[in-house]
């Protein structure tokens, strides 16, 4: 139950994402946010949640998708 995340820190990501570079690294993007987030957790579970984010997106780019053919 640890991953579960609110939505204002979803939101607040998912914003932030389409603005600012971020990348896979906490401590980066923790740096990025410092003039952001209004509180240090609050900034800290975002820069988390970015970072997760940004892991899936490049896992799921490499990872190539299965093509199931339909069986006659």
């Amino acid at each position: 139950m640890g991953r579960i995340k609110s939505t204002m820190v979803k939101k607040a990501a998912k914003q932030l994402l389409e603005t600012e570079h971020f990348n896979t690294d906490f401590d980066h993007n923790k740096r990025l946010l410092q003039g952001h987030m209004p509180s240090k957790p609050i900034r800290n579970k975002v820069a988390g949640y970015i970072a997760r984010l940004t892991k899936m997106k490049m896992t799921a780019k490499r990872v190539p998708k299965k093509v199931i053919e339909p069986q006659e």
